[in-house]
């Protein structure tokens, strides 16, 4: 199965183990580094701590040993996104609405590749930073921006 394949399972397996829990699964990622790893990002009213990520990765891999998702041996991370966290769902975008994001481009727009403002706008096709629209297939990543 293709790691986009493998995430999808993944990502319904652990929705249904996460809605019991009252946390939400944030991303899924199955990649190759040195080694598989699939990692498995959570959050929560109030914030993810250690216990949290320790029942989910027993849970998940419970499932994942019955089911034999992922023929080839990985390394299974459960852990918070973290405070700059990438968006890239569309209930990411509606939540983080009105926001200060940083956007990394593809390719220039007005001669720079790195944006900064308020997430002004969501939909499937573009994304609002103040006033201006930046279509999705020239966006890398949306994150959270943090003040220093």
């Amino acid at each position: 199965m293709a790691a986009k394949g493998i995430e999808s399972s993944v990502e319904a397996a652990a929705e249904k183990i996460l809605d019991d829990l009252n946390i939400e699964l944030v991303d899924v990622e199955y990649v190759k580094e040195r080694d598989w790893y699939l990692r498995i990002y959570i959050d929560k009213e109030g914030g993810i701590n250690h216990e949290d990520c320790k029942i989910v990765s027993e849970q998940i891999e419970k499932i994942l040993d019955d089911k034999d998702l992922i023929k080839n041996p990985y390394i299974l991370e459960v852990s918070s996104p973290g405070i700059d966290r990438q968006l890239k769902k569309a209930k990411d975008f509606i939540r983080e609405m009105g926001k200060t994001v940083d956007v990394s481009l593809y390719a220039p727009i007005d001669g720079t590749k790195e944006l900064t403002g308020e997430l002004s706008y969501y939909d499937e096709k573009e994304v609002g930073i103040d006033e201006k629209r930046i279509p999705m297939d020239k966006i890398a990543s949306v994150r959270l921006h943090i003040e220093y």
